[in-house]
């Protein structure tokens, strides 16, 4: 397989991962059962999984020579730097914690869904 068709099965797993962190983080939000560490091991493996989409991408183009939209790169990159923001807002918004990386995981699905429909690597 290539890193172009890596990258596009990948997405779905930032996708997946991140959306599932997100509907997470709301719940523990409401219902402090759900506020587990696995929550947070969960979350940090969706973020990562983020930098590891970018590579991908980033080896794709450079390797393989894929041509990609502009956009499509946008999405990714801002995808990136988002994981970067969401952290640095932690203790600031402690109070918020669950919503913060609840409405951040959801954004980044979001980020991860555009990308995808403006490539599409399906």
């Amino acid at each position: 397989m290539t890193f172009a068709g890596i990258h596009g099965v990948w997405a779905w797993v930032v996708v997946g991962s991140n959306a599932i962190a997100g509907f997470w983080a709301l719940a523990a939000h409401r219902n402090e059962a759900l506020r587990k560490r696995a929550l947070w091991i969960f979350t940090a493996a969706a973020q990562i999984a983020i930098g590891i989409q970018v590579m991908l991408g980033v080896l794709a183009l450079n390797i393989e020579d894929k041509p990609i939209g502009q956009f499509h790169m946008f999405y990714g990159f801002v995808a990136f730097a988002t994981v970067g923001i969401i952290y640095s807002y932690r203790q600031q918004l402690e109070e918020w914690t669950y919503l913060l990386y609840g409405f951040g995981g959801l954004f980044l699905m979001g980020l991860g869904l555009r990308a995808i429909f403006l490539n599409g690597a399906t």
